[in-house]
């Protein structure tokens, strides 16, 4: 395992993929977005004719399918069969069955080791979801759960489809993120919700550049400024 693990948790829109890769970069860290991880696998389900919603096929298909999850510098490249999708992941009917796929029990315990195999590759972590620090390394050093008011992680969402030319009415965002919401604390595994030990950050009204400063002060905290553990 990683020598040094932070885990970023929280709700859809509460900007857990920009601050953990800011994050990463700023402490020297690979950032982990398992995020991207589920994506993959509903893509490839989708793109196979697979339902997402049927955990065997989607299971057998993960085993018999290369995926690839290559840390770079702007974010995580992911390859499904040696094609590049990482954009391709973000379509929005990607976005809205990944859910099905995040629900099933032995698809997160696969994907899961798929997350513990990639810290193994790493000296520091920082990887972000929603249950990194509750069941995906439980014994992370640091653990944070980032949230926001409904309302503005809808208008950061939509702002984040608009920017890649996705059309998307504010009540249509407003009522996909409450869905999703309901879905990530709702499911019987990997439910959404803060580590017992975790930091809650709530990042309503602050810049990405005040979330990441917040963050990396709480890491400080926690391994000093060279890195290694405080007393």
């Amino acid at each position: 395992m990683a020598r040094r693990v932070v885990t970023i948790d929280g709700p859809a829109a509460s900007g857990k993929s920009t601050v953990a890769r800011l994050l990463a970069q700023r402490i020297g860290a690979v950032f982990l977005d398992t995020g991207a991880m589920y994506r993959a696998v509903t893509w490839a389900a989708v793109t196979a004719g697979v339902d997402p919603a049927d955990e065997d096929p989607v299971l057998a298909l993960i085993r018999s399918t290369t995926f690839d999850f290559v840390p770079q510098e702007t974010g995580m490249r992911v390859a499904v069969r040696g094609r590049d999708v990482t954009e391709l992941i973000r379509d929005p009917q990607v976005t809205a069955q990944v859910r099905f796929v995040a629900a099933a029990p032995r698809i997160r315990d696969e994907l899961v080791r798929l997350q513990r195999d990639f810290a193994r590759a790493a000296d520091r972590i920082v990887t972000e979801g929603r249950d990194q620090g509750t069941v995906a390394f439980p014994d992370a050093d640091v653990k944070i759960f980032l949230t926001a008011d409904p309302a503005e992680r809808a208008r950061r969402r939509q702002a984040e489809l608009q920017s890649r030319g996705v059309p998307a009415g504010l009540d249509q965002v407003r009522r996909a993120v409450a869905e999703r919401d309901r879905s990530d604390e709702d499911r019987s595994v990997g439910a959404l919700k803060p580590a017992a030990d975790a930091v809650v950050v709530d990042t309503t009204g602050l810049t990405i550049d005040q979330v990441v400063e917040t963050l990396w002060r709480l890491v400080q905290d926690r391994f000093g400024p060279e890195g290694e553990d405080r007393p």
